[in-house]
């Protein structure tokens, strides 16, 4: 039987995974904007650090939002409302402005001074302004169960804990009604072919690894930044699952960063 040759491309994704070989494409080609885009976020976080001092914390929440008022409102919350009182969250606005807020000691509010359309800056900033031995993401558009944190914390300080853990998603449609639980068990090899990690549901110690890329991501690109911190934090950071649904994740086919189908 005479056997078929595979083209070169289906060999390579084979061998690396199609998500791999999609970050290294978009490395060669975003290059220029990652650059630009970190000298913005570096000035960006040392004009809002002589204006905003937050305090340290065991944990901080990033959440990143643009032209969100009402869903923001809700996701801050669903963050305040944890069982984990030692957390401070921190909002960072891409450049739309602030709405009004709820009043509590532990929410910091800022304003990027234009903007960026890139979640992976939007979000560094509320890392680097902050200070806490973990931190953890949430979008403008999800929500936590108030359980999220004190599960991932209990793994990640438990003898011999990983460095990052991730819930599970329960996925849900703009009417509310559930699209389907996300729930998989960490494995490198199996993040090259899949996409199935998502920081709204990722807790993780803080060094400098955890940072997002600051490549300009439209909503056509792929991998999303989600992906690539993860996958690269656990290159020298022990990562776990915990297969229990913490985080109301909508499925959003407004989303300013995410494209959904289907």
């Amino acid at each position: 039987m005479r056997r078929i040759a595979r083209a070169p491309w289906e060999l390579l994704k084979r061998a690396f995974g199609w998500l791999v070989l999609f970050e290294l494409r978009n490395k060669v080609l975003l290059a220029p904007s990652a650059l630009r885009l970190h000298r913005l976020e570096t000035a960006e976080t040392r004009r809002l650090s002589a204006a905003t001092t937050v305090p340290e914390a065991l944990v901080a929440t990033v959440i990143a939002t643009h032209r969100r008022p009402d869903a923001l409102r809700a996701a801050i919350r669903s963050a305040l409302a944890q069982t984990v009182r030692d957390q401070v969250v921190i909002v960072v606005d891409d450049g739309a402005g602030l709405p009004e807020l709820p009043d509590d000691p532990r929410l910091f509010a800022v304003s990027l001074a234009r903007n960026t359309g890139v979640a992976g800056v939007v979000r560094n900033v509320g890392i680097r302004l902050t200070r806490s031995r973990y931190v953890a993401f949430l979008d403008d558009d999800n929500l936590w169960e108030p359980d999220h944190l004190e599960r991932a914390l209990a793994v990640l300080g438990s003898p011999g804990g990983p460095d990052g853990v991730y819930t599970a998603l329960r996925r849900v449609l703009p009417d509310g009604t559930e699209r389907d639980v996300l729930s998989v068990p960490f494995d490198r090899r199996r993040s090259a072919r899949e996409a199935f990690l998502d920081t709204n549901a990722f807790v993780a110690r803080r060094d400098r690894a955890l940072h997002f890329s600051r490549l300009r991501r439209t909503p056509k690109v792929l991998p999303r930044e989600d992906w690539e911190l993860i996958r690269r934090y656990s290159r020298k950071h022990s990562v776990r699952h915990v297969p229990h649904p913490t985080v109301r994740y909508l499925v959003n086919p407004g989303s300013f960063y995410t494209t959904w189908s289907g």
